[in-house]
């Protein structure tokens, strides 16, 4: 221990080295239920790419295990500590280095909080579309790390379809400069696409090239109420078959209404059985909500309310944010499941879900990116009463099966972590496992980064 923090010490400011054992223990896990989290032996926080240099090829010297960690806004545990490691926050590497309007791309170091970068590119006219619920605190890294989605997938895709290129420093301390800033490229293999998603795994993000969008036109929203999962389920498959692009297709079950109620007192409607949230960012958004509207009252919506104006749209779309904070609120503690189905299997999954929450007699609600079949069913339980977190763990790992017997992923965008590793080598399969195990021995030889997270 002396002699890493001699090290470490030798190549860092003062204050960007923490040690002490109350400070360091505030770093240890993310927000992830039923993970595991070591003790790490210090926490370093750089502010430039020498200085992740310098943590690498110290730890590369002395064995010791690194954890990249952003926000831990992470709901899989992949940000969690492992005993002795050094923790690596990059929260301070938070600089926006260029937005350029022309090619419509921003640099940025990987602590720029993801709201930061969208209110700071709005100003130039242009739109970072990913936007995950915890955007006003989660960072650009952590979002390239899990590979993250957002309410706005449906038509504008994941963090994938948005990273050109990538700065990364690898285990051994080396530079690696992926990708392009040009609007094509296909020199190589594609190594950018590789390390979104990684979670840490096969280096050290310190840079990124994002690519930008126009801003579009204000959106304006509909809420659709139905009697059941089921019909509002099929009003999705309608507006996605009668070829839609809503810029927003979102559906809470009455679950996760009434909590949002019970938090915000927002006057969602209580005795609704799922409410479907649809917007458009088109020319004329009013036409293609009153088309939509028609779709959810065929498929049996009690009422269909389109918002007056972008004010009350966006009271709705903050009611679906707002929605695994009021679940959390149920219990002491919650399990957020990351299941996505095809769309036209959606209905079974929320459906296979309730039936879940009745045999394990727990609290599940469920919201959900409807338009792409990611849903997060939430499993609310009290972390103090054994039986009932033992149910609550059978519970997730039921909805896991489920959403793979629905030719469904384990994961949409939250990652896997320690939380989902079993379940990503039965979604793998042997053969795929054991290559993405040799990917991670080419870039990680001695399994220093982030290990125990994916395998």
């Amino acid at each position: 221990m002396d002699d890493l923090l001699t090290r470490l010490r030798a190549g860092l400011p003062a204050e960007a080295l923490l040690t002490d054992p109350d400070v360091t223990d505030s770093y240890a896990r993310d927000m992830a239920s039923f993970c595991a989290a070591g003790t790490p032996a210090a926490v370093v926080l750089p502010r430039t790419v020498e200085q992740v240099q310098h943590v690498m090829r110290t730890a590369t010297e002395l064995r010791v295990p690194v954890v990249p960690q952003g926000a831990r806004t992470g709901l899989s545990g992949g940000a969690n500590a492992s005993d002795g490691c050094i923790v690596l926050s990059l929260v301070k590497m938070d600089r926006i280095l260029e937005i350029n309007p022309v090619d419509r791309i921003a640099v940025v170091e990987p602590g720029v909080v993801n709201a930061v970068l969208s209110r700071a590119v709005a100003e130039h006219g242009l739109y970072y579309p990913p936007d995950p619920s915890s955007w006003e605190t989660c960072t650009i890294g952590g979002n390239i790390g899990t590979a993250s989605g957002g309410l706005c997938c449906v038509k504008y895709g994941v963090t994938a379809e948005y990273v050109l290129g990538l700065d990364v420093v690898l285990a051994d301390g080396r530079l690696l400069r992926t990708g392009r800033r040009t609007a094509k490229g296909v020199a190589g293999y594609d190594l950018t696409r590789l390390f979104v998603g990684s979670e840490g795994s096969l280096g050290i993000v310190v840079g990124a090239v994002l690519a930008l969008k126009p801003q579009p036109p204000a959106q304006l929203a509909l809420a659709a109420e139905f009697p059941s999962a089921a019909a509002a389920c099929e009003a999705v498959c309608a507006i996605m078959e009668r070829g839609h692009t809503p810029s927003l297709l979102e559906l809470m079950d009455r679950t996760t209404v009434q909590a949002v109620n019970k938090l915000a007192r927002m006057g969602l409607p209580d005795t609704t059985e799922a409410l479907l949230l649809c917007a458009f960012d088109t020319p004329d958004p009013a036409a293609d909500l009153a088309a939509v509207g028609e779709l959810c009252a065929a498929a049996g919506a009690t009422e269909v309310v389109p918002a007056a104006d972008a004010a009350e749209s966006e009271l709705l779309l903050q009611a679906r944010r707002l929605s695994l904070t009021a679940l959390e609120t149920i219990k002491s503690a919650t399990m957020i499941d990351d299941v996505c189905v095809p769309r036209t299997r959606l209905a079974e999954m929320l459906d296979g879900t309730a039936a879940i929450a009745e045999k394990y007699r727990l609290t599940i609600g469920v919201c959900a990116h409807a338009g792409d079949g990611n849903t997060h069913p939430v499993v609310c339980f009290d972390h103090a009463d054994e039986d009932e977190s033992r149910r609550a763990r059978e519970s997730f790992d039921e909805i896991m099966a489920l959403g793979l017997a629905l030719g469904g992923t384990i994961t949409g965008e939250h990652g896997v972590g320690v939380l989902k590793k079993e379940w990503l080598a039965r979604e793998l399969g042997p053969v795929g496992l054991e290559l993405q195990r040799g990917i991670k021995a080419t870039f990680d030889p001695l399994g220093l980064l982030n290990p125990g997270k994916l395998f």
